[in-house]
């Protein structure tokens, strides 16, 4: 990579291994979780790379499992990145952490006295370093970052440390304001979902005074996928068939499908395959997308975490159900029950109750609710590409940083 771009005066390409002691987390048979504490020292994980947050912690263990693993205890100003599935997320390690060790997904670098480890994470988060990052890692299914052998001869462009200072002092003020117009962009995304929640919470509460509530279940019929057997390569292999899972609900509408699976997989998971107009709940996922709602564009089966929900056209209108839903969100994800991850069920899908008026007045109130919602579509959309274009253009000025042009 260092063959690639010239470097300004004074400038050297120095590799990682020679500016940073590096310490890879324990071999997972380390860190077993029958070993693990309700308090004492900290486990780290990815998500507190990824999140840039120290305070929540999941796992602990005694002084004694401390003191056998000490030689991966989490130094202050360090760096950790995380190495598996979502790779190469870097935070600097604060100086008021709870005392602790790395878990076998994360890197610790502690940078010498020849490199900032401001500008260092900078640098890791550039593309620059994210593309070596990613030519050099490994995995099919779920990526991970290559050995700290061969992270160590990675080649990065270094400049004197006083302009190292400058470069961050720079970036971080370039950033600041940046930050602060996608944060306005944000807040005018979340406004505009705020005023269709707003318009939809209107509109039912008017008819939820009208007319008379009835159970979903006595409209439609309620029912669910399921998943075939990944290890059954008969079902995946050449499919023709659309299948999707609760991650198509964070969409208003399904118009692709997540995989293919082969008419065997139908006929012997006796999955059922859903009509266009077809409106869909999740019932579990993880995030927000628990209790998301959406309609089906494309005929396709799901699996088990979908609730789907096919209207009989004589008494109600799909969108109309879909529009209720969505006003019903925060409410139907509060009725999700489990342990560790909360759900919904069928039964609960089943029971909810909301007022049906005649066709015409649902086709009427359907046909205001699209306007809206076309408007709040497009305000939202606007927002987020020049949110993209601001995006990018941190990109490209990080990008100029390590080039020695930022001027």
């Amino acid at each position: 990579m260092s063959e690639l771009y010239a470097l300004p005066e004074g400038w050297e390409w120095k590799k990682l291994g020679e500016l940073c002691n590096f310490i890879r987390g324990p071999f997972g048979g380390s860190l077993k979780k029958q070993i693990f504490k309700e308090n004492g020292n900290a486990v780290y994980e990815q998500s507190h790379a990824i999140y840039n947050q120290f305070e929540k912690i999941r796992y602990f263990i005694d002084d004694e499992k401390f003191e056998e693993m000490k030689r991966f205890e989490l130094k202050p100003n360090s760096l950790i990145m995380s190495c598996s599935g979502t790779i190469g997320k870097v935070a600097i390690v604060p100086n008021n952490i709870k005392k602790g060790i790395i878990n076998q997904a994360l890197l610790m670098l502690t940078p010498s006295i020849d490199i900032n480890n401001i500008f260092l994470k900078l640098l890791m988060e550039s593309s620059f370093f994210q593309t070596l990052l990613s030519e050099n890692s490994t995995g099919a299914a779920i990526a991970n970052v290559a050995s700290v052998k061969v992270l160590k001869e990675i080649s990065i462009p270094l400049p004197p440390l006083q302009e190292q200072k400058r470069i961050v002092a720079k970036l971080d003020a370039l950033f600041e304001k940046i930050d602060k117009a996608i944060a306005l962009h944000q807040k005018n995304m979340d406004e505009a979902d705020a005023f269709m929640g707003s318009v939809l919470n209107d509109v039912f509460g008017d008819l939820e005074e009208k007319y008379n509530l009835q159970t979903i279940e006595s409209f439609s019929k309620v029912g669910t996928g399921s998943t075939p057997l990944k290890s059954k390569t008969q079902y995946y292999e050449n499919g023709i068939v659309n299948w999707i899972t609760s991650k198509a609900t964070n969409f208003d509408f399904v118009d692709n499908a997540e995989q293919l699976v082969t008419d065997i997989a139908i006929k012997e998971c006796k999955l059922k395959i859903y009509p266009i107009g077809t409106i869909i709940v999740a019932l579990y996922g993880q995030g927000k997308t628990r209790g998301q709602v959406s309609e089906l564009m494309i005929e396709t089966a799901t699996n088990q975490a979908v609730a789907t929900i096919m209207v009989d056209d004589n008494q109600a209108i799909n969108r109309y159900l879909k529009y209720f839903l969505k006003k019903s969100y925060l409410d139907l994800r509060k009725k999700a029950s489990g342990g560790t991850q909360a759900n919904l069920n069928l039964t609960i899908i089943k029971k909810i109750k909301l007022p049906l008026p005649p066709l015409k007045i649902q086709q009427k109130t359907v046909k205001y609710l699209d306007e809206i919602f076309l408007h709040v579509k497009r305000v939202k959309e606007l927002q987020k590409e020049k949110m993209q274009h601001l995006k990018a253009l941190k990109a490209s000025i990080l990008d100029q940083a390590f080039r020695g042009k930022l001027n």
